[in-house]
Order: C-alpha cells, then structure tokens, then sequence
C-alpha cells in the first residue's frame, strides 16, 4: 500500500464520523505539493458554502500561510453568521500545516 492509498484509507474512516450541516458546516482541506485549500461543505444539500485558498490570501504554502488561509475563511464563514463547524482532516495527519489551518480557524472565531 503506497503514501496516498494510505491516505484514502485514513479520509474513509474519517467521513465516516464526519457529517457537516448549514448550520455546523464541514471543514475540509486538501493540500498539494505547492498549494494548501480549504473548504465548508454542507453534506445535507451536497454544496460547498465558502472556500479558500493560499491563491486568496498571496501566502506561501508554510504553517504561517495556513493559519492566514483558515482566518480568511473563519472571517467569511462568520459573515454567513455561522459560529460552528467540524473539521476533517482528509485523511491527512493532524501536524504541521493541517493543525495550522486549523487553529487559524479557530483564531478566525469559528469553534470546531
């Protein structure tokens, strides 16, 4: 089983917990090897209800950039006047720029 195989395995177990709302969206993010994005999903109407991304916010893809991208998002999800969300990690291991992005949220004002 190679790196991303693994990683797929992981984001399986993972959504099958996981379940976001209008109300208490889903947080998800995806990481590439030079850019970060993060999304609030709505798993009951299957929409996507804001996004962001290092391409917004003119950051690099480092922790510093991860943590702007995540208050960039809490900061248009509280416009929306949502307060909560539940995050996932897309099967990525919670270090480094997954953690970043998502104390940034948090920092933003959401609660996760």
């Amino acid at each position: 089983m190679n790196k991303i195989e693994k990683r797929f395995r992981r984001k399986k177990g993972i959504r099958k917990k996981i379940y976001g709302t209008a109300e208490k969206p889903r947080i998800t993010i995806f990481r590439s090897n030079k850019h970060i994005y993060v999304q609030a999903v709505d798993d009951r109407n299957e929409t996507t209800i804001d996004y962001s991304s290092d391409f917004e916010t003119k950051v690099k893809k480092n922790i510093d950039g991860a943590a702007e991208v995540g208050e960039k998002l809490a900061g248009k999800l509280i416009k929306k006047k949502i307060k909560e969300a539940v995050y996932d990690r897309n099967g990525y291991i919670y270090h480094g720029v997954v953690k970043a992005l998502a104390d940034g949220v948090r920092k933003g004002g959401i609660k996760l």
